[in-house]
């Protein structure tokens, strides 16, 4: 017998977890003498499941503690209050069921150290884990059916810009760092675009300075001279909120040979596409799009929802004139991740785009040459 598979496993953890409530002195003795009383006859390697999961259950977080210890799990997910989801090597399936009332806890354990609180008041908590993980959770009212929770693991492993495609798209790529190209790269959730920023900034020269801005910070670049900043929301001790817009104006003031924007979705938008028009050549963000011409409105769009007295056709002028390259990025079934293609944009908006992954070459018509 082995881990769920523990005859009456949820029943012994149950009564184990009420022996050590009072507990006080070291916990794993208590939990080995409680488990010998209480289940003489357990075999040894089962009474190492149950007492690391009782033990889960007061100091961790339950049984999730085992599945974020699998290497190969990259995401673990809670929904309405019980059912528990992973994804391991690109597929989702349900692994096992949380008791009643656990999820609670177990969201509380992830918040406290971080300062963080969940309520109905403030029902939704974006957070990052001190390993770099997300944390994502939701309760009631938002959550329709009970309490939502997703930590997506941050992978300690650097995948290299030869993970994404063939030595010619790694050409591309080199050439779009080397040439200083304002480059976007895009894709849908869990594309890898977080992955591909890290990989095409292990291409910049160990001498340049990189600011990386971030909603949640992700990024673990491989690079000896990074200003790392995060935003924070505004906290239950008042604290004011520090946004994007706020990081970018002060990124500008810490002198930045390349600037990094982890995710761009809201007024940092416009900021960004200044700092890219006033001289911040070589710089790197990300945004969800299902390709370039997406993006493109997309940025649009999120300049207007926070400038909307701009005219269109100044606006758009400017998107084309600030980004010079978008890289799309897509997963397959088996949970890799490559490039789709790498789109030239016009300094025109009426121009037409021009893929540079399938030309016989990389040579940018507006290339920024150093």
């Amino acid at each position: 017998m082995s881990g769920a598979k523990v005859v009456n496993g949820d029943a012994l953890v149950d009564a184990l977890h009420e022996h050590l409530i009072h507990e006080r002195g070291d916990l794993f003795q208590a939990a080995q003498a409680h488990l010998k009383r209480i289940a003489p006859l357990l075999a040894p390697t089962d009474s190492q499941v149950v007492l690391s999961r009782t033990l889960a259950t007061i100091t961790g977080l339950g049984p999730l503690d085992e599945l974020l210890a699998d290497n190969e799990v990259r995401e673990v997910m809670v929904n309405a209050d019980c059912d528990v989801w992973v994804e391991r090597c690109g597929e989702l399936r349900k692994v096992t069921t949380l008791r009643q009332g656990e999820v609670k806890t177990i969201i509380e354990r992830i918040l406290m150290p971080l300062g963080r609180h969940i309520d109905r008041m403030s029902p939704i908590v974006d957070a990052r884990l001190s390993d770099g993980s997300r944390v994502c959770a939701v309760i009631s009212p938002i959550g329709v059916d009970g309490s939502y929770l997703s930590i997506r693991r941050f992978s300690v492993r650097h995948v290299a810009p030869e993970a994404f495609g063939p030595p010619s798209t790694v050409k591309v790529l080199s050439e779009l760092v080397r040439q200083r190209c304002n480059t976007l790269v895009i894709g849908a959730a869990s594309s890898g675009k977080t992955t591909l920023l890290n990989a095409m900034c292990s291409l910049i020269r160990a001498t340049e300075r990189i600011v990386t801005i971030e909603d949640v910070a992700e990024l673990r670049l491989q690079a000896p001279h990074v200003v790392r900043l995060e935003a924070r929301p505004a906290g239950s001790e008042s604290l004011p909120a520090i946004s994007m817009s706020d990081l970018l104006h002060t990124a500008l003031r810490l002198r930045p040979d390349r600037l990094i924007v982890g995710e761009v979705r809201g007024a940092e938008a416009i900021d960004m596409l200044m700092a890219m028009n006033t001289g911040h050549h070589g710089s790197l963000a990300s945004c969800h799009a299902n390709n370039p011409v997406d993006a493109l409105h997309r940025l649009e769009a999120l300049v207007l929802q926070h400038h909307p007295h701009w005219p269109i056709e100044t606006l758009r002028q400017h998107i084309h004139l600030a980004i010079d390259v978008i890289v799309h990025v897509q997963r397959r079934r088996d949970g890799s991740r490559f490039i789709r293609d790498i789109t030239e944009v016009s300094e025109h908006p009426h121009g037409s785009p021009r893929s540079l992954l399938f030309s016989d070459h990389c040579e940018l018509r507006r290339g920024r040459l150093e």
